[in-house]
Parts: C-alpha cells; sequence; structure tokens
C-alpha cells in the first residue's frame, strides 16, 4: 500500500486542483468532512469519493455529473476528490486522468432553485449561459 496518493480535490466554488494525501481511511474522510462514499460514474479506472451523507447534511451543491449528452442527471454534494483505482483498493491518479477530470471541472458551478422548483445549472465561466435541470 502507497504512504501517500495523489488525488484531485474538487471543493465548492474553488478550481480542482491535484494534492498529495496519506493513504489512510482517517485522512480522506477529513477531505471530504464524513464517512466516504465511492462511485464510479466514468469508464476510467477512478473513483469519485464523496462524504456519503452530503445530502441530508445540507452541504453546498459542487458540481454536476452529466452523462455523455451533456445532460446533468446528478449533483455532487461538498467536497469530493477523484483518485486512481489500484487492484484492491484506491492509488494515486494518474497525471493524464487528473488533468481531465481538472479540465472536467474546472470551473465552479452554482445551482439556484426556481419558484417553480426547476434547478438552474451555471458554471462560474465566461461566456456560459445558465442551464436548467429539470
Amino acid at each position: 500500500m502507497e504512504k501517500t496518493i495523489s488525488v484531485l480535490l474538487v471543493e465548492p466554488m474553488k478550481k480542482p486542483r491535484v494534492i498529495t494525501i496519506p493513504h489512510t481511511l482517517e485522512e480522506m474522510q477529513k477531505l471530504v468532512d464524513g464517512c466516504i462514499q465511492a462511485v464510479y460514474p466514468w469508464d476510467d479506472p477512478v473513483a469519485l469519493v464523496c462524504d456519503e451523507e452530503a445530502l441530508y447534511k445540507g452541504k453546498d451543491l459542487n458540481r454536476a455529473l452529466v452523462d455523455e449528452k451533456g445532460i446533468p442527471y446528478d449533483i455532487v454534494k461538498g467536497a469530493f476528490f477523484i483518485c486512481g483505482l489500484g487492484e484492491d483498493d484506491f492509488c494515486s491518479i494518474s497525471d493524464i486522468l487528473a488533468e481531465k477530470y481538472k479540465e472536467l471541472f474546472y470551473w465552479p458551478e452554482i445551482f439556484t432553485r426556481t419558484m417553480d422548483d426547476h434547478i438552474v445549472w451555471t458554471k462560474l465561466k465566461p461566456d456560459e449561459e445558465a442551464k436548467v435541470i429539470v
């Protein structure tokens, strides 16, 4: 087991950055401020690790997860990180995949609920239009 791993940390209202952390459950929980949950929304050998109770804790909405057509299907709440997948454990994210996901999540996102219960999603990117999530 590696003593440290490099992960891509994505926090609400901040641009993602690669950091090196001790490879311990406690450190991973500290990063997401809660019990970790790993999800695997992509074909790449990476995991998105977040707080499994973020929704119930009322954490800030962070980034939308979108399908191959760019249509959002979920919103990650609170800080999360993306790491690599080893044979039986998390490992460092490769430089190539770190750059890929850094670009994907580069611009912070704002989510606003409308009076008719839709969510408006806007990336804080110049010349980007707001999108409505049903």
